[in-house]
């Protein structure tokens, strides 16, 4: 590769994590759409809980939903770090929007187009690629949290050709909405030669018989995101609704949440920038003791602080989206992008609320909404407690 001349030798480019022309049209183009259209209505949506129907559809119509798909299935032959550029320029303004983007397409979708068979694809990407129904993933169950497999106690019998499927799965996003079509659920199928517990995933096309979603759970942030419990009872599928081989279902999921950690990472980097962009403006309106509070070291220095962490957390989720694309192994970068970037968003949205200052606590101020919405990043899809267990065992601990 020919590099540029430095000290009269040529040089070879190692590393340039500048956005291609492409990539940085995506960006502007969904920066736009978060600033003039999601923006007006962010406070609005987390006050009532509403989910975003219009704005979702705006999104399928912009193709956001079918971003790291091929065309042959209804994408927009994009790949991974173009989904996590769309969801880190949502989440700067509202990560309830975003958060229905990354779940729609990582666990709705993203595992069908990983495992699913040929006609599976044909006839559910298409769908879920336009933002025409939306996808989701049962995978945690009450009592289980972190001890997926362990605290697994939702089962699926092979009866005449038919799944018949038992249990009940938390935490679901995506679960509930008028345009969810599909949830795709882990089971218990039996038991491996070695003794261990068959775990395999099932999808399941809804509304269904059997099928049932509670009530949305009244959580502390991500208001307009539709999040419940789902129960089956006795609910029937098709032999063929297995999705990837039997017993195959918790490995997939596995490799799916390493590519989902990355996304969230995203969205975590997204509220960080957002809690800065607020802080910045804030601090240069803000008068106190004659000045604008930008001016006084105290303020500037937080806010310097606030752009060098969001600064490095976009650094590390481009790193492990890199190792993705290149088809190496990423799960050490996927979870220390996952563990610093949650982190640092919710340092990031305490600091934000600390520099507007009573004002910080009104929730007509969006940094309100980002202290309230960061928590869960730390929590969802694996704790930060799992993210060092696996960056400790990559280590060879």
């Amino acid at each position: 590769m020919d590099g540029p001349f430095i000290g009269g030798r040529e040089v070879t480019v190692v590393l340039d994590y500048r956005l291609d022309e492409e990539r940085e049209a995506l960006r502007k183009t969904v920066e736009q759409f978060a600033r003039e259209v999601v923006a007006p209505r962010a406070a609005e949506l987390d006050e009532s809980g509403e989910f975003p129907y219009d704005l979702v559809a705006q999104m399928g119509g912009m193709g956001l939903f079918g971003l790291p798909f091929p065309e042959e299935y209804g994408g927009m032959g994009g790949d991974y770090f173009a989904l996590c550029l769309a969801i880190e320029e949502l989440a700067r303004i509202d990560s309830s929007v975003a958060i229905t983007l990354e779940a729609a397409v990582s666990l709705g979708a993203m595992p069908i187009y990983r495992y699913g068979t040929e006609e599976q694809k044909r006839e559910w990407l298409p769908r879920l690629a336009s933002g025409e129904a939306l996808g989701a993933f049962g995978l945690t169950e009450p009592g289980g949290g972190s001890d997926v497999a362990g605290g697994m106690r939702t089962r699926a019998e092979l009866r005449g050709g038919e799944w018949v499927i038992n249990g009940t799965k938390s935490f679901i996003t995506n679960a509930g909405t008028d345009i969810t079509q599909l949830v795709t659920v882990t089971a218990l199928t039996g038991e491996l030669s070695s003794g261990e517990r068959e775990i395999s995933a099932i999808m399941v096309p809804v509304p269904r018989s059997g099928f049932s979603v509670a009530k949305k759970y009244s959580k502390v942030g991500w208001h307009a995101s539709d999040t419940r419990e789902i129960t089956l009872t006795d609910c029937r599928v098709p032999e063929e609704n297995l999705l990837g081989g039997r017993g195959r279902g918790y490995a997939q999921f596995l490799s799916t949440l390493d590519e989902g950690r990355i996304a969230i990472a995203a969205l975590a980097v997204g509220l960080a920038q957002g809690c800065l962009d607020e802080s910045i403006k804030y601090a240069k309106q803000r008068q106190a003791f004659g000045q604008p509070i930008a001016d006084f070291q105290a303020i500037a220095f937080k806010i310097a602080d606030m752009e060098v962490r969001t600064h490095t957390a976009r650094l590390a989720y481009y790193r492990a989206a890199e190792k993705m694309l290149r088809g190496e192994p990423m799960k050490r970068e996927a979870a220390i992008a996952k563990l610093y970037s949650s982190e640092i968003a919710v340092t990031n949205a305490r600091e934000a609320t600390q520099i507007h200052g009573g004002y910080g606590f009104m929730n007509e101020f969006p940094v309100a909404r980002h202290w309230r919405d960061a928590k869960i990043l730390e929590i969802g899809e694996g704790t930060s407690e799992v993210q060092r267990i696996l960056i400790a065992r990559e280590l060879g601990l």
